[in-house]
This record gives C-alpha cells, structure tokens and sequence, in this order.
C-alpha cells in the first residue's frame, strides 16, 4: 500500500525551549552574601555603637557643662545690686566695757566749807535728787544727804556749811530749816541752785 502523502512530507518535530517569558520560576532559596540586596556598611557593628555612646555622653556633658556656666552668670546678674560690705574682725571680737567714771569734781574754791558746799552740788547733779530722807535706794540724795557724803565724816565741816546754806537760802525764801526747804521742792533744779550760792557765800567769807 502506498504511503500517505502527508505523512510523507510532514518534518519532524522538534521540542523548542520555553521562552523566558513562560519559564517556570526558580525556587526560592536563601540568597548568597554575594548577591544580598542590603550593602554591608548599614549593618551596626560593637564598635559604632560604642563610639556613639561616647560620643552621647560628651554632648550631655557639655550641655550641662553650659547651663552651670548660665546659672552662675544669672545668679550674678540677680545679685550685683546688693552691696557686701568687707567684715572687720576688730568691730566684731568685743571685750567687757570698763563701768564709765563720773567726772571729777571741780574745784573753784579753797576754803573748807565753800569746798564741801560745791562738791555737794556736783554729788547732788550726778547722782540725783530726793525728798524725805538723806539718801535713797536709788543713792539719790537730799542737801543735808550731800554734805554728809561728799564731807567723809567730818560732823563740824558738815554743821558750819549747813549754816552757810541755811543763810543763803533765807536770802530768798523763808524756810527756818534746809531739811524743810530741801522737802518743800518738787525737783532737785532749786536745791542744786542754793549749794552753787551757798558756796560762793562761803567763800566770800572765807570759810
């Protein structure tokens, strides 16, 4: 039997390779460090990070390095107008005050009983006058009082300026006595005016 003329003629067939288009994926696998997507000088290492950790510590330093130096100036700033005044160690160390001394009483006149009269008026200024008695708790005294004191016991010395006193005081009052004289006053301005005269009386008499 004769053969088909198809068959004879048809070439035969080839198996052509899939085009790259139609090729099946490759399966997934891990990817070799030579081909990695990610670059190399990205990944953190020990030693960035220790650089960085310094490098933070250092700015932070720094920082409050800074805001100590701004305080300082601002507290310098808020205290300018207040004015220190240097400290003398001399003004502060104190020592016990001496009692202060009364002044000496003077001395215009040289007769006994003029002398006594006068510093009797002194006695009389500085420690105070009274009424009622010769002298008080205070250690103020009365005109008999300050004869006595400023006399240091001496009773005639005592006697002949009382009598001096009591003339002088007749001269413009009318008391018979210095005790009721001295009582009669309200303050010691009259009996301290009465022994200035009384002296100057006595030393006119040479007594």
């Amino acid at each position: 039997m004769p053969a088909s003329p198809s068959l004879a003629t048809a070439p035969p067939r080839t198996t052509a390779p899939p085009s790259p288009a139609t090729a099946p994926p490759r399966p997934a696998g891990p990817a070799s460090p030579a081909t990695s997507s990610v670059p190399t000088s990205s990944v953190p290492t020990a030693s960035d990070a220790d650089l960085g950790l310094e490098a933070r510590l250092a700015a932070v330093d720094a920082l409050m390095t800074l805001r100590l130096e701004e305080a300082a100036v601002a507290h310098e700033v808020r205290t300018a107008h207040l004015a220190v005044d240097p400290v003398d160690l001399a003004e502060v160390i104190t020592v016990p005050i001496a009692p202060a001394r009364q002044p000496a009483a003077p001395a215009a006149y040289r007769t006994p009983a003029a002398a006594l009269l006068e510093r009797a008026h002194h006695h009389m200024r500085t420690a105070g006058w009274c009424a009622g008695a010769l002298t008080d708790d205070d250690g103020s005294v009365c005109l008999l009082g300050a004869l006595h004191v400023e006399a240091g016991g001496d009773q005639d010395l005592v006697v002949d300026a009382s009598a001096i006193l009591l003339d002088a005081i007749r001269r413009r009052f009318h008391d018979e006595s210095v005790p009721a004289f001295n009582d009669r006053q309200r303050s010691g301005a009259v009996p301290e005016r009465m022994l200035l005269e009384a002296a100057r009386l006595a030393d006119a008499r040479g007594r």
